[in-house]
């Protein structure tokens, strides 16, 4: 599987140039062309990296690094600042606030994929124990990937999100509110319908490998993963 890298930057021009350079290199390519698209695209496809312009129209790039940083599905992924701020104290607060690295423009695109590459490389060594497990259910939270009795099967990013916290969070009742709040966070309107559906799907894909949904519905409550 390539690794996801979400470019965001209200300009187009660099944003091609920077897909290009990406793809020559073997990675997949997202594009976004301000904030709210972006959560859009990250809630869609749980990118593995994610390039951040600073300056944008709307919502800046560093508030939008404070959003991702508070949210529990988001804390993790690794952030590189794309930025023609060069002062040290701009720097220091990007950092401070949870970028992981910080590049000026105009910038090579050989510094930039090194950059990547390198952060990837700390990322995958600092996680390379987070493995979730549950009876015969396996959760790879870096590789992406869920193995029932070590074989892996297809699922789609919200429902990952999903299973992961329930693993997270096994024999405990959550209500839709909790859940939502916990998956998609809580700067997000989502109708708590929309747990019920993803929650089906979910379902569908365990049973269809595993005979067994683990997700048991509580009536009055919630859900529960046992």
């Amino acid at each position: 599987m390539k690794t996801n890298i979400l470019i965001i930057d209200d300009e187009s021009a660099i944003r091609e140039m920077v897909c290009l350079a990406l793809q020559q290199n073997g990675f997949a390519c997202l594009e976004a062309a301000d904030a709210h698209k972006a959560e859009v695209r990250i809630r869609e496809t749980c990118p593995d990296l994610i390039l951040l312009d600073w300056m944008m129209p709307g919502m800046s790039g560093i508030d939008l690094v404070r959003r991702l940083r508070r949210q529990q599905q988001t804390r993790d992924i690794p952030i590189i600042m794309l930025t023609a701020r060069v002062e040290e104290d701009n720097v220091i607060q990007a950092l401070a606030l949870g970028a992981d690295d910080y590049i000026t423009k105009p910038f090579s695109t050989r510094e930039l994929i090194a950059r990547i590459q390198s952060l990837l490389r700390r990322t995958v060594s600092a996680g390379a124990t987070q493995l979730l497990r549950y009876k015969r259910l396996s959760m790879d939270l870096k590789a992406f990937r869920v193995l029932v009795d070590a074989q892996a099967i297809e699922i789609g990013p919200t429902e990952f999100k999903l299973l992961r916290f329930f693993m997270e969070n096994p024999n405990q009742v959550f209500s839709r509110q909790q859940v939502l709040n916990n998956v998609w966070g809580t700067n997000v309107y989502v109708e708590e319908r929309t747990v019920d559906v993803h929650i089906r799907r979910l379902r569908k894909t365990l049973a269809a490998t595993a005979t067994d949904s683990y997700v048991q519905t509580v009536r009055g409550a919630g859900y529960r993963f046992s």
